[in-house]
């Protein structure tokens, strides 16, 4: 398959998933989605054991593209949530994915990049690697991520980091354990492709079964903490607030909220 925004490369088991847009940062666009979805449906239908995920250049995923982000204070209620929808599938797909997952985080992981970083069943990162759920920044809602970082470290850390909106680095995420091991960015491939190889180990059919496990019992809370999230998700963007972070962002200027929130 011939993808756009992503590079996808198999080798001796391993699947690696490279986010392939380095002058936007790897930012998250439309396409990107559509292919990131496309490369996961098809690792997982390979015989590769495990897929790595991460970034070309000097950053890992640095949230929602700038092009992207002005078309959103003009969609429908019904093209928002349809966004929304789109998101939650993909966060949801590289959470459950069937396959062992690791993240080689290079850089910056902001927004939705955090989201990617940390959903992973492993994720490593550079000491320079920074971490923000910055959407409350910009008149945004981390509404899908939330979902998955309070299962992750807990309420008290995650609206510390939610409301904050505050970037923190690579020690810091490891001490919440959003981050398994710091690596020097020299060896960040290498360590990946070794775990991978530690990993590649064990059964596949117990990997499998362990995986699904995890999924299994997950999946009670999830379906309706999501479902609430899509709806805030998309709630927002008719929020004046949302107009104005989106334009002030773009803008390069301090936003100037409304009195009222």
């Amino acid at each position: 398959m011939n993808f756009t925004t992503i590079q996808l490369a198999f080798d001796g088991g391993i699947a690696t998933i490279t986010l392939s847009r380095p002058d936007k940062r790897n930012a998250i666009s439309f396409d990107l989605i559509g292919d990131l979805l496309a490369a996961l449906d098809e690792v997982a239908k390979s015989s590769a054991r495990v897929l790595i995920l991460t970034g070309a250049g000097t950053a890992f995923c640095s949230g929602m593209d700038l092009e992207n982000l002005k078309t959103l204070i003009g969609r429908t209620p019904e093209q928002s949530l349809q966004d929304t929808q789109t998101m939650a599938r993909l966060f949801r797909t590289l959470y459950e994915f069937p396959k062992p997952t690791i993240a080689a985080v290079n850089g910056a992981a902001i927004a939705g990049g955090a989201g990617l970083a940390t959903l992973c069943d492993f994720t490593l990162a550079v000491p320079e690697a920074k971490f923000g759920y910055t959407e409350v920044r910009i008149g945004f809602v981390p509404a899908i991520v939330s979902t998955f970082l309070l299962r992750q470290v807990g309420e008290k850390i995650a609206r510390d980091l939610l409301l904050t909106g505050r970037l923190f680095d690579a020690e810091e995420a490891h001490h919440w354990g959003l981050v398994n091991e710091v690596v020097p960015l020299d060896d960040l491939m290498t360590r990946a492709r070794a775990l991978a190889a530690r990993v590649m180990e064990n059964s596949p059919a117990a990997l499998r079964y362990t995986k699904r496990l995890l999924s299994d019992a997950a999946r009670a809370e999830l379906d309706p903490q999501i479902e609430i999230a899509m709806r805030e998700n998309a709630a927002i963007r008719s929020t004046a607030d949302f107009r104005e972070g989106i334009s002030s962002f773009l803008e390069k200027r301090k936003p100037k909220w409304s009195s009222q929130g």
